[in-house]
């Protein structure tokens, strides 16, 4: 081989490895705990360990017991390096009669939301453990979660969402004593991390509970869900939201999508982009649901999709499509991940 041939050839294989290993580094350096550290709740913000601001954005999985094939860490992996998720959600179907749901096969419950547990702590990213329910299981939630909070309490990546969406039927005084006594039982084990606590009709009346907040504990935040193409969804639902900071609620977005409330219908990309333009400049933290396969609008990945991630556009939904969007545009221009890139 000539000298000027060998010359070049290693001048490409040693950029070739230079640009490998800057990729491999930007994808181990989006690791949002490595920065926020132990998050804390002041006044009705979530910050970070030193006290500063911050937002979490990212998605939910869909219910454990329908989609657990989703549940796995090449998943988690995907969505933290290429969609900049800083936080995912893994709902846990808690549902009486549900296939595979908790109060019908615990084990494998437990088994399926644990892989995104462990795969979120190794990614370093935060994740949500939620309660996925409608109705109240008050011994079965304070026996999940004191074992979520012995195993995982000691992680800063953890959050506890301890009622998923309370119904129309459920008001504020009998879920408020429900969560105190699940806050309780984890205040037990790990005395740090956010819990959510779920607001009355389908964590739609942060207002109501902003009146009456639950005390005597840190580190408490508030749920809000909302489908941006329902119209009671957008300027009301807004309104209620806005009274329940201007009172100094701390609240966090656990599920939200452009769709209609049934989770079907159009996609309303213009109200959407509201809500989050919005939450941005109220520094309000948001998750997107979700990611399933369901032939649906909120669904994120079409049947043809991997389990496993790896996803070219052509397999996202547009709800995905969107989500994915409005994540890596926000995330990476927060000045909060500024030494992350």
């Amino acid at each position: 081989m000539k000298k000027s041939t060998l010359f070049i050839f290693l001048l490409f294989a040693l950029t070739a490895c230079v640009n490998t290993t800057k990729t491999d580094n930007a994808q181990q350096e989006w690791a949002p705990v490595k920065i926020n550290g132990q998050l804390q709740v002041k006044g009705r913000f979530m910050c970070n360990e030193k006290g500063d601001t911050i937002s979490l954005r990212g998605v939910s999985f869909g219910w454990h017991n329908l989609w657990p094939r989703f549940y796995n860490a090449e998943t988690v992996k995907w969505l933290k390096n290429d969609w900049k998720c800083s936080v995912l959600r893994a709902a846990m179907g808690a549902y009486s009669g549900v296939e595979d749901g908790y109060l019908v096969n615990p084990e494998f419950a437990l088994k399926t939301v644990e892989k995104v547990i462990k795969a979120s702590i190794e990614e370093d990213i935060y994740v949500i453990i939620d309660w996925h329910a409608h109705e109240f299981y008050p011994e079965l939630a304070k026996e999940f979660f004191g074992s979520m909070a012995r195993k995982y309490g000691k992680h800063p990546h953890v959050i506890y969402e301890i009622f998923n969406e309370p119904t129309h039927e459920h008001f504020w005084p009998e879920i408020k004593v429900y969560a105190e006594e699940v806050i309780a039982e984890i205040r037990k084990y790990d005395p740090d991390n956010i819990i959510v606590v779920g607001t009355p009709h389908w964590a739609q009346h942060v207002d109501i509970v902003a009146e009456d907040p639950i005390t005597g504990y840190d580190n408490i935040m508030y749920s809000l869900h909302f489908y941006a193409a329902s119209p009671l969804h957008q300027v009301p639902l807004r309104e209620r939201l806005q009274k329940a900071i201007d009172l100094g609620l701390p609240v966090f977005i656990t599920e939200s999508s452009g769709c209609e409330h049934t989770g079907n219908g159009k996609l309303d990309i213009p109200e959407w982009t509201k809500w989050i333009e919005y939450l941005e400049a109220n520094r309000i933290s948001w998750v997107s649901w979700s990611i399933s396969n369901k032939n649906e609008t909120c669904s994120m990945i079409l049947p043809r999709g991997s389990y496993e991630g790896g996803w070219d556009t052509d397999v996202i939904k547009p709800t995905g499509v969107q989500s994915r969007e409005y994540i890596r545009f926000y995330n990476t221009t927060d000045r909060n991940y500024e030494n992350l890139r």
